[in-house]
């Protein structure tokens, strides 16, 4: 039986990285194979363009084929073949990150960005995307706390995040029930909680003691 594929998105700030080994860890419990992993990266050749793409400045478009080209190499080398071997893959980013800050960050043409994915895709998506949302004030709060070096992407203004944050909502209508979000702002318990009803609707159960 084939892997489920679960993807986590948000801004910058909204918490989704807190969240994975968690979900992982969730995902053991109930008796599943997981492997984690993030993009940009992924793999030995994603993680040298995810240092590319986090640190180097580049034209617009360079940056999306970036993007794909170690997309491409993370679906060949990693999340096929653990899809097909039946283990689930979790993924702290995907797809829709492209979307939302290439596209509606950054102005990139979503007929541009769409002709890629069907291309790199070849018909797959996630089973689940969990989008974690936040006002961008409030992602750019938890960047400043966060007390480490910014790469480029979290240094931008607050107005690129609040189109980042538009464009993840547009792609949450126009996923079909794929993309469930959840209020980042909330506490701990009450996110995981809503985690907890999310994955139980995948099959994903707490054991009872």
């Amino acid at each position: 039986m084939r892997g489920k594929f679960i993807t986590l998105e948000g801004i910058d700030g909204a918490g989704k990285s807190s969240h994975v080994e968690w979900i992982a860890n969730r995902i053991r419990a109930a008796g599943k194979q997981v492997v984690v992993t993030r993009e940009p990266g992924g793999t030995p050749l994603g993680e040298k363009l995810r240092t590319l793409l986090l640190e180097e400045s580049m034209d617009l478009r360079t940056e999306a084929l970036l993007a794909f080209a170690a997309r491409q190499e993370h679906l060949v080398s990693l999340i096929r073949p653990t899809l097909d071997a039946g283990t689930w893959v979790l993924s702290d980013r995907f797809t829709d990150a492209t979307y939302a800050y290439q596209g509606a960050g950054r102005g990139l043409s979503l007929d541009r960005i769409r002709q890629l994915e069907q291309w790199v895709h070849d018909g797959l998506q996630p089973d689940l995307t969990c989008y974690f949302d936040v006002p961008s004030e409030v992602g750019q709060a938890r960047r400043r706390a966060a007390g480490r070096d910014l790469d480029r992407f979290e240094r931008e203004a607050g107005e690129f995040f609040d189109r980042v944050r538009a464009g993840y909502l547009a792609r949450v209508e126009q996923s079909g029930g794929r993309m469930r979000v959840i209020d980042g702002t909330r506490p701990l318990v009450e996110v995981r909680k809503e985690l907890s009803e999310i994955l139980a609707s995948i099959g994903i159960n707490e054991k009872k003691t």
